[in-house]
């Protein structure tokens, strides 16, 4: 592919969006080839000896050879091959360069706004390194080179397709990171299968101990495992499972909030409503008449 680099700009309408793309980009760096290239503007052109820091976030995926990512103001380094990701932040010192007779592939989006300022906030992304281990995905790369086309084309309300896309690759880098791990079939099905169990005994009162003797592993390993694999712990998954019954029961059923308390085995009566408002912003007796109201 040839190199394509494209510098966008904004309008107030696009901020209002919420996130504005700045940049998006491919470029294939061959064997001792000078890094960065100079086709950059100069405040994307860095010196790789002292680096830079950004005022925008961008998502850098590495496709194809090997290079080294340094970061921070200790200077950690990670090796990079092919199908790492790395999240670059605004504030934040980092250069990086494909390692001595190497190359790469690099594809680049860069974006800002409230959105992502979020997202940030609420710490998906903080407390770790920021190189993600993705792998090479076809899907991803696509996102990239609809990204590129749609930025060269540079239509009325090409700001708003662009931030729906970097979501879409955010949102896949941040899966894809999770769930890389697991590669043991075996324990996935029974993660599954623990699963199925939980949703099938929403009415009933099933410890986590007890879906892990039964799929023949320790509580201990059992716990991890599925928190790792889902992002919650067995307990937290069963209580979304009693509410989202709660909801189901409070909008088409003439059970009392008590009577549901007891039929989805709450061990307190009391903490039903108190739980169910926490979690929903509503009392069950508000959403229930939301509801009803809105089924009239």
């Amino acid at each position: 592919m040839e190199p394509n680099l494209n510098y966008l700009i904004t309008n107030e309408e696009d901020e209002l969006w919420g996130l504005t793309v700045t940049t998006v980009g491919h470029q294939h760096i061959l064997e001792n080839d000078v890094y960065p290239p100079t086709n950059h503007p100069l405040g994307y052109f860095f010196n790789v000896d002292k680096g830079r820091v950004l005022n925008e976030y961008q998502l850098l995926y590495i496709t194809d050879g090997n290079g080294v990512f340094t970061f921070g103001n200790s200077k950690q380094s990670c090796f990079i091959t092919e199908g790492k990701m790395f999240f670059l932040m605004p504030g934040v010192w980092h250069t990086y360069k494909p390692i001595e007779n190497s190359g790469w592939s690099e594809y680049w989006i860069g974006f800002k706004g409230d959105i992502i300022e979020k997202i940030v906030s609420e710490g998906f992304f903080l407390n770790r390194a920021p190189v993600f281990n993705i792998g090479l995905n076809e899907r991803i790369i696509d996102l990239y080179l609809k990204a590129i086309e749609i930025a060269n084309e540079e239509r009325a309300g090409f700001q708003q397709a662009l931030s729906g896309i970097v979501m879409h690759i955010l949102g896949l880098m941040y899966y894809r990171d999770k769930t890389r791990d697991f590669e043991d079939e075996e324990l996935i099905n029974k993660i599954n299968k623990a699963k199925v169990i939980m949703r099938e005994s929403v009415y009933r009162n099933i410890g986590a101990e007890d879906i892990a003797k039964s799929l023949n592993i320790s509580y201990s390993g059992f716990r991890k495992a599925f928190k790792e694999f889902t992002g919650t712990s067995p307990s937290k998954y069963m209580l979304e499972l009693k509410l989202n019954e709660a909801k189901l029961l409070l909008s088409t059923s003439n059970q009392s909030i008590k009577e549901i308390s007891y039929c989805l085995k709450f061990e307190n009566p009391d903490y039903f409503p108190i739980f169910f408002k926490k979690r929903t912003g509503q009392t069950p007796g508000e959403y229930r008449n939301i509801s009803i109201s809105e089924m009239k």
